[in-house]
């Protein structure tokens, strides 16, 4: 499969394509604005798996202009994308007063507007000729009915309307051959969690929560369509 990632450069992202390569010999292509850290993730994986194709491309969500190029250097390593996976998270934690414009823009682009453009500029190369996948990455602070914290409102109401936007594109995709679903994950003990939650330790560490995706978009993804799914072992 030809798999296409954002925010690969740690937490998730990095144990979700270092799955990814063991599990056969795919084509991923990792995007994050540190290439240093691509390039280190494109070295362990041909450990793992020497015949496995990744390719780094730095790219940034909040930056227009990388938007321009990606789709051009996309299409001169790939034909189409089986697999798009909307990973990359921005958190800024404060409270309602405290919140400024520019963290409500950085965590918009990040967590909402950047998958929309990513998936308008993506979506004429997948479900042509076989059935594509596209997978969000939510969390169970945006999930209807969780538990909510203080400080997290940005956070929280970004991943609620990502996992809206998947019910409404997979309505709206229904007939191009493309799912659309979302897995809204509870407490993984990463760089973000720590910031957000200092003292907290998750039950859930990268590399479970990347063997898991990895085995849903390879086994799960055609029993679903539309669905947020909360992935969680405790709160947060």
């Amino acid at each position: 499969m030809n798999i296409v990632i954002t925010g690969a450069s740690q937490g998730i992202g990095f144990e979700t394509v270092k799955s990814i390569s063991s599990s056969g010999n795919h084509t991923v292509i990792t995007l994050s604005r540190n290439i240093k850290r691509l390039e280190e993730l494109e070295t362990l994986c041909l450990k793992i798996n020497p015949s496995i194709k990744i390719h780094s491309i730095q790219f940034d969500l909040k930056e227009e202009n990388h938007f321009l190029v990606l789709k051009e250097k996309i299409c001169s390593l790939i034909d189409r994308v089986d697999v798009l996976i909307n990973n990359a998270g921005y958190l800024s934690k404060g409270l309602i007063e405290d919140i400024t414009e520019e963290d409500m823009r950085s965590t918009y682009e990040v967590n909402l507007f950047g998958p929309i453009k990513l998936i308008q500029l993506l979506k004429p190369l997948m479900g042509v000729s076989s059935k594509a996948h596209i997978l969000n990455i939510g969390s169970i602070g945006g999930y209807q009915g969780s538990s909510k914290f203080s400080g997290l409102s940005l956070y929280s109401t970004s991943k609620s309307a990502l996992h809206t936007l998947t019910e409404c594109l997979a309505e709206e995709f229904r007939g191009d051959n493309i799912s659309v679903n979302c897995l809204a994950l509870g407490g993984v003990n990463t760089e973000m969690l720590a910031r957000a939650f200092p003292d907290y330790v998750a039950p859930t560490s990268a590399q479970e929560m990347g063997a898991y995706i990895t085995a849903f978009i390879l086994n799960e993804k055609d029993m679903f369509n539309g669905k947020v799914l909360p992935v969680s072992q405790s709160t947060p």
